[in-house]
């Protein structure tokens, strides 16, 4: 019996698999929180250079405070431009030079941080930046080690994809998990910024690794008409975890401690171990019919189902084995062979990756655009539960394409637009209005990509998408540090993009109420315009097709005599 109409008998989304599919979402809490924690262990802080020439000098010889003392040292020793504060890199060199109130030091050279920075800790108290000085010539450190950690993700969605199909979805599950754990707490303790991006590296990949599998587990256990609400639901999960993570860091401003915080509920999905299964359908496919039967009875008990005595005949279990050994694997590169797939795959590879880049991007710089940034921030992460809420709904309203397009559009402008509002809540409010785009359009296009692959090569296309969109990943910090060329500039470089990406989603076949395609053949056809003598021909067939039918139809009523 195939594994779809087994789930048609069990109930394609009952309540062993919403119990199952709730406990796999909630690992999107914890990979929330470190896919974006750099939003914090990262963040920035005012900074000037250190004077500790002039660090045990007291000012009580004319009378100030210790604020005031410190304020007349920094007045002395850091240049002041008009407009923008005190220099953060420079210094004026008070070599041997006495402090008092009235110094005036203009007339001294400038150095650089000679003997390195202070920081202003009202808001953070430590950070990657502070602890590793990575301000001034050594500031782009930050952002390459985010995107280093998007490479981490990248490798392991590929060696834990992989190892996924080879020794089954729970085992992988768990050595990730443990690689992730052991590289979080490493993450904690790093003694540079080397360090530091190394383990988030290896953290990524463990992360990623985890998901992937747990999420192809749950999906498995879903039946066909329920794998869109399942897939939304699980993005609110990874939203929730946003607004958490803001919150998690207002209350701990600590970056190592921060770090450890987020890390502490890895270890509660270690006791998964006895409660989740293994995929059934993956058994099947790997010939092992007999413990997939022992769980496929098991979710028919908690379900209340009744199941045949046999679900899979002597002669089907043989017949599957002899398919596996003899059909042809078909490759990734299968998509590429005929000019129509390949020109779709191509333009939804772009949009994936222009969906991420947007997505990174703004999720790691709206909190510069406001004043408090981690309300900010809890503010882009809630504000993804209602665009997904709306993308589930509009897309089976006005379907997939015109909702692809109008959301990426839509968010592209937003970027744009921020560039000629002035810092504020305004600006804030167009920024949100980008996040709440992106993040619908995030969700439709993966729903979207799943239905225009034919289905030998839905785990290639979708697995080649994914790859796309941890290539914009990778590019959303590093078009980040393009700020210091031309402030809008990154948000040229997110808007622009976002709204070819969205005018591309229209070249597209629409996919609402039309049956997808199941082989290679019929992706190629499928969407592409045809001939109107292709037209007629195809017409005066489907025409004598059902003249057929009702022929047929009419002799064998009349032959048993009801005509």
């Amino acid at each position: 019996m195939h594994f779809d109409r087994i789930l048609g008998l069990l109930g394609e989304f009952g309540p062993y698999q919403r119990r199952i599919f709730f406990l796999i979402c909630l690992v999107s809490v914890p990979g929330a929180f470190h896919k974006l924690a750099q939003v914090f262990l990262g963040a920035s802080s005012d900074h000037w250079c250190a004077v500790p020439e002039w660090d045990n000098q007291d000012c009580t010889a004319w009378n100030l405070t210790d604020a005031e003392c410190e304020l007349a040292k920094k007045n002395a020793s850091i240049p002041q431009s008009d407009g923008e504060g005190y220099d953060q890199c420079e210094r004026y060199n008070v070599t041997g030079v006495s402090f008092h109130p009235g110094l005036d030091p203009r007339n001294l050279s400038v150095e650089g941080c000679l003997d390195g920075w202070v920081f202003d800790t009202s808001q953070y108290q430590t950070t990657i930046k502070t602890d590793f000085n990575l301000v001034c010539d050594r500031k782009s450190l930050s952002n390459l080690a985010q995107s280093v950690y998007f490479v981490g993700i990248l490798i392991g969605s590929l060696v834990f994809g992989s190892l996924a199909d080879w020794i089954g979805r729970t085992k992988t599950m768990y050595i990730a998990l443990t690689l992730w754990l052991v590289a979080s707490i490493a993450v904690a303790f790093s003694p540079s910024i080397e360090a530091y991006a190394i383990f988030r590296a290896f953290g990524g990949a463990g992360s990623y690794g985890t998901f992937l599998p747990a999420y192809v587990l749950g999906t498995e256990f879903v039946g066909p008409s329920k794998r869109v609400i399942a897939g939304i639901v699980g993005q609110i999960f990874f939203a929730i975890g946003l607004m958490m993570l803001a919150g998690i860091a207002y209350l701990v401003r600590a970056w190592r401690t921060l770090e450890l915080v987020i890390t502490v509920p890895i270890l509660l999905f270690f006791l998964y171990i006895p409660i989740l299964p293994e995929s059934a359908r993956w058994l099947i496919n790997r010939g092992r019919h007999k413990e997939a039967e022992k769980i496929i009875r098991k979710v028919a008990k908690v379900n209340k189902k009744e199941l045949p005595d046999v679900l899979f005949e002597d002669d089907e279990i043989d017949e599957l084995k002899v398919k596996l050994k003899t059909e042809r694997k078909l490759t990734v590169l299968d998509l590429f062979k005929t000019p129509n797939t390949a020109v779709k795959t191509i333009n939804l590879m772009f949009n994936w990756c222009v969906n991420s880049l947007v997505y990174y991007g703004l999720s790691l710089s709206i909190p510069d655009l406001a004043s408090n940034g981690y309300l900010a921030f809890f503010i882009s992460g809630a504000i993804e539960i209602p665009a997904y809420l709306f993308a589930m709904v509009s897309i089976e309203k006005l379907g997939r394409r015109f909702n692809l397009s109008a959301t990426m559009v839509i968010g592209g402008a937003a970027c744009l637009g921020t560039i000629f509002i002035g810092p504020g809540i305004w600006q804030t409010v167009v920024a949100m209005i980008g996040k709440f785009c992106v993040a619908a359009s995030f969700s439709i296009v993966y729903i979207y990509s799943a239905e225009i692959f034919p289905t030998p090569l839905r785990t290639a296309g979708m697995g080649i998408c994914s790859m796309a969109s941890r290539i914009g990943g990778i590019l959303s910090p590093l078009i980040l540090l393009l700020r210091d060329t031309w402030e809008p500039l990154p948000l040229v470089l997110f808007g622009g993009p976002s709204i070819l990406a969205g005018l591309l989603a229209l070249l597209l076949p629409e996919t609402k109420g039309r049956s997808l395609p199941e082989t290679v053949e019929e992706a190629e056809q499928f969407g592409r315009k045809r001939k109107p003598s292709a037209l007629k021909n195809c017409k005066d067939q489907e025409e004598n097709e059902m003249s057929g039918q009702v022929n047929k139809g009419f002799y064998k009523h009349s032959t048993n005599g009801t005509i």
